[in-house]
């Protein structure tokens, strides 16, 4: 089966969450029914920004493959080829992480 590339548009971006603990810091090992969904992802891709009232588009404050936070019920969870990811808008991102 070919690879599907997702195009988001306008402010929206995909982003892939990163994979939840196995282990808690004292090292009990997590079953899946007890993992909480990660609120952190990396940017995979963006659409062509918000469009402003007077015909130009905003551009994004964050770009691919940046380390991003967001909140727990933000955006819409898709999957494809067997692959989840979130589209969120930009204005669900709270932070981006820098290391």
């Amino acid at each position: 089966m070919a690879k599907i590339k997702v195009r988001p548009l306008n402010d929206k971006i995909v982003v892939k969450r990163v994979e939840a603990e196995e282990k808690t810091k004292g090292g009990i090992v997590l079953p899946d029914t007890a993992k909480e969904k990660p609120k952190e992802g990396v940017v995979v891709s963006l659409g062509t920004g918000k469009l402003l009232e007077n015909g130009t588009r905003a551009s994004f404050q964050v770009k691919e493959k940046d380390r991003v936070l967001f909140g727990s019920y933000a955006g819409t969870e898709v999957k494809i080829n067997d692959e989840e990811y979130l589209i969120l808008n930009e204005d669900d991102v709270l932070a981006v992480i820098e290391s």
